[in-house]
């Protein structure tokens, strides 16, 4: 008896998990408000030049991200002015959990439990209301030119980490990237070939009627690159050159 109520109380628990998150993915691509998107930036090497330049962040520094949202949601019917509102938090003094170099399944659940606790542990002193979306920006200097590790951005806590360089020069760059990860938070997948980054054909590729296919004008924002060739490709200056592709909206509820 003892046994069949511990399962029954388990899977209660389990019905309710799946159904808040259920409920937040569809409040969160529903497009009837604004998302409220937060970015907390965290200096990685501790160098007083990247302190420096956290201090210098504005939020006019993160506002392409706002209007190529806006302009893409325009462009798939939906009429909501600011369909995502960003704001940017104070600086984060501690680091992310690591996920390690080959993530196992298990190890995988694992960080995730430990991403949920940090996120609320690190934000909670100056966030009295959560945001819809976190998004961790991890600054690296740039003289430095140091291989970044991989950005992620998780659906089942809505938060992102993203690895960015410091410089003006490199600001645009890293708003595709974090807008990137944001769409990973409200659902979209990946349309690039792991290992390589090359955006995979047609739905990672921002024109994929286009004649002759290469070079691409414009990066798909989950192909995640302008595809230049069938094995060559780059991440796009600033939003300007990025799309939403049909998959993509598709995924988030952009189409009707």
């Amino acid at each position: 008896m003892f046994k069949a109520i511990r399962i029954g109380v388990l899977l209660l628990i389990l019905f309710f998990v799946a159904t808040n998150a259920w409920l937040t993915k569809a409040r969160s691509t529903d497009w009837d408000n604004s998302l409220w998107v937060k970015i907390y930036p965290i200096n990685v090497d501790g160098s007083d030049a990247t302190s420096r330049y956290i201090e210098r962040l504005e939020l006019r520094n993160f506002e392409e991200i706002e209007e190529f949202v806006a302009r893409e949601a325009k462009r798939y019917g939906k009429e909501i002015a600011r369909p995502v509102r960003i704001e940017l938090g104070h600086t984060i003094n501690e680091q992310p959990p690591q996920l390690g170099e080959q993530p196992s399944m298990i190890s995988v659940m694992l960080w995730s439990m430990k991403m949920r606790w940090w996120v609320g542990s690190v934000t909670d002193e100056q966030d009295n209301i959560e945001p819809d979306v976190s998004i961790f920006v991890r600054y690296h200097r740039a003289d430095d030119m140091p291989t970044l590790e991989n950005s992620v951005g998780v659906q089942k806590g809505m938060f992102g980490i993203v690895n960015a360089y410091t410089g003006r020069r490199y600001s645009g760059r890293n708003n595709v990237i974090i807008a990137h990860e944001f769409f990973h938070t409200i659902g979209a997948t990946d349309k690039y070939e792991i290992g390589t980054g090359q955006p995979l054909a047609p739905y990672g590729l921002a024109e994929p009627g286009r004649k002759p296919l290469y070079p691409q004008r414009y990066a798909e924002i989950m192909g995640g690159r302008v595809a230049l060739a069938p094995d060559d490709a780059v991440i796009p200056k600033n939003l300007t050159f990025a799309v939403i592709g049909p998959l993509t909206a598709n995924e988030i509820n952009l189409t009707d």
